[in-house]
């Protein structure tokens, strides 16, 4: 299944009570019956590089076949160290993200 990824965002939210890590981004898929999911990967290495999976799930039931974008987000409470985030599906690197973005 084709698709194209934008927009993607990586944050630690560091605001008492609040604390969390999130990454969301835009999944574009050639169907509007596709549903989108990020998880986390077993595969983690030692570093503070998060790995998470992308997952195309389609649907049974009949749609669209036009390009629909599909906002999908992984978020993981509690405080977090992360300092990058590897995104992939089926074992293939879709995206790479250098910058979190931190929050008071």
């Amino acid at each position: 299944m084709k698709f194209e990824t934008s927009g993607w965002i990586a944050q630690i939210d560091r605001m008492t009570g609040a604390a969390s890590f999130r990454t969301y981004g835009t999944v574009t898929v050639e169907n509007s019956g596709v549903s989108v999911l990020l998880t986390e990967s077993p595969i983690q290495d030692k570093s503070n590089n998060l790995r998470l999976e992308l997952h195309l799930l389609p649907s049974l039931d009949p749609s669209a076949q036009v390009l629909t974008d599909k906002f999908v987000e992984y978020k993981k409470l509690g405080d977090s160290n992360v300092t990058g985030v590897s995104i992939y599906h089926d074992d293939v690197l879709v995206t790479t993200i250098d910058k979190v973005l931190i929050t008071h």
